[in-house]
């Protein structure tokens, strides 16, 4: 007991209740802090680079971005002619970054053995005075293929800007990270200044072009990419597809649906305990949305956005 008599309270994990979702030999775990992927793993191979349930998400690691990707420039953006300002919360480059939900808890709506749908609420707010849900559902496949679903309502009565897209890091098991192909099939990168912010677009070059592959060992990138190839030969059906492959034919893949016109690629030496770590981030809206427009959508009341996107493994070497 404690000083008051009582029974003292069961201690919940920095990243907040467990969801763990099975099928056949595939198995993953949900943190309802930023209702974040945290482990995903098929036939007992890790593809998904895993934190323990401790710490808050690496280098936003699996957490659901909403209601918009990436970043906004110095926080600041303008409704119908009023400056709205919002919270920084990257301060080393002075922006609001990944959306309001990051450090939010998420309640389950409903849980069975191969699929879990949480829910949390955006509040009208300064610097976004809007009322949002925000949905999520993980699910597993006969496969093993991870599939999430994520999506905005509006419940307030003016229309509001939204974009989604989601922060997870990919592995392929116990191959070095550094060892592994990725191929992304775009044919444009965005142009940023110093501060990561959007200036422009062009063909990508050198090792930034990663249509043909790159040894992530060579890479150090935060570069988003759009004009995305459309594959509708998959298991996921119409989706984008890109590729993380390793010397043996393994590969570990993260597809996302038409709606993620844009994929940001981070690939960085930061992450803890990984010389190299990738990040595939499907957008709906690239960085800085809400002053540029790009991607926005305007959702009127009572009105539903949504988004989907996946990881699937390939896990029979190749002969």
């Amino acid at each position: 007991m404690n000083a008051t008599g009582s029974e003292p309270a069961e201690a919940v994990p920095a990243t907040g209740t467990q969801y763990e979702i099975t099928r056949g030999s595939a198995r993953a775990v949900i943190g309802s802090l930023g209702g974040a992927l945290r482990r995903y793993t098929v036939d007992g191979v890790d593809l998904f680079q895993t934190y323990p349930d401790s710490a808050i998400p690496p280098s936003a690691n699996g957490v659901l971005l909403a209601p918009w990707p990436n970043r906004v420039a110095d926080g600041r953006w303008k409704l119908d002619g009023q400056t709205q300002q919002l919270d920084i919360t990257e301060p080393s480059r002075g922006h609001a970054s990944h959306g309001l939900l990051r450090n939010t808890g998420y309640t389950v709506r409903e849980q069975v053995p191969g699929a879990v749908e949480l829910e949390a609420g955006i509040f009208p707010q300064h610097g976004y005075p809007f009322h949002l849900l925000h949905r999520v559902r993980y699910s597993l496949d006969d496969d093993g293929g991870l599939h999430v679903h994520q999506s905005l309502t509006n419940q307030g009565g003016a229309e509001a800007p939204v974009a989604l897209g989601a922060h997870p890091f990919l592995r392929l098991g116990d191959v070095p990270t550094e060892d592994l192909v990725l191929t992304v099939a775009a044919s444009t990168v965005l142009t940023v200044d110093d501060r990561l912010i959007p200036t422009g677009r062009q063909e990508p070059a050198g090792t930034a072009d990663l249509r043909a592959g790159v040894r992530v060992g060579g890479l150090l990138l935060d570069s988003a990419y759009t004009d995305l190839a459309l594959d509708d030969t998959g298991p996921d059906g119409a989706a984008h597809r890109y590729v993380l492959g390793a010397p043996d034919g393994r590969t570990v893949s993260l597809w996302a649906g038409p709606e993620c016109r844009y994929v940001h690629v981070f690939v960085t030496d930061t992450f803890p305990g990984q010389p190299r770590a990738v990040a595939l981030e499907p957008m709906t809206a690239p960085a800085n949305a809400l002053n540029s427009g790009e991607g926005l959508v305007w959702l009127a009341p009572g009105r539903t956005f949504s988004a989907r996107w996946g990881i699937r493994g390939e896990l029979a070497p190749a002969r």
